[in-house]
């Protein structure tokens, strides 16, 4: 809960919300609210979350989660960083953090992640860590009034041994 400011500090740039499913304006409370309900769904076994913090000072930078769905052993990865910290390889470093915590901790057989096709550094992000590009959803989510695409890629926990 400490880090509810930044959240709602960094969350709030329309930049953030062009490339994510995050609100724009993000709302007064929405950070304590979406914090205030992550261990409950920790416990449910529907989501695990972790801030995205520098190593030198802590810093809040961002967030990374993935959704769970236990019945088929998978998770969905998402992840946003604040602007002041783009292209410095924070979220790289992070997504290759929780898919060794899915794969290892968790158990998964697979993980996957979408991205707004507008968003091609999400999709670099993807790529460098290792997972497989697995097609396009094409005007899948209605977002800032029109649809954007959805590229779609994949690792299975084979897929990960394999490159660890």
């Amino acid at each position: 809960m400490s880090d509810a400011s930044e959240v709602q500090r960094l969350a709030g740039a329309k930049e953030i919300a062009d490339g994510t499913h995050l609100p724009h304006p993000y709302p007064d409370g929405f950070a304590e609210e979406w914090i205030g309900r992550l261990p409950q769904r920790y416990d449910d076994g529907e989501f695990v979350a972790f801030a995205i913090t520098l190593a030198q000072n802590g810093s809040f930078v961002g967030s990374i989660g993935l959704g769970l769905d236990q019945a088929n052993q998978r998770g969905q990865l998402g992840y946003w960083i604040g602007l002041p910290y783009w292209g410095k390889g924070y979220c790289t470093e992070a997504a290759r953090a929780i898919l060794r915590y899915g794969f290892e901790i968790l158990r998964l057989q697979r993980i996957w992640a979408p991205h707004f096709r507008d968003n091609p550094a999400s999709g670099r992000v993807l790529q460098k860590i290792g997972m497989k590009h697995e097609g396009c959803q094409r005007a899948h989510i209605a977002h800032s009034g029109g649809f954007k695409d959805l590229e779609l890629y994949g690792m299975l926990r084979s897929e990960f041994s394999e490159a660890t």
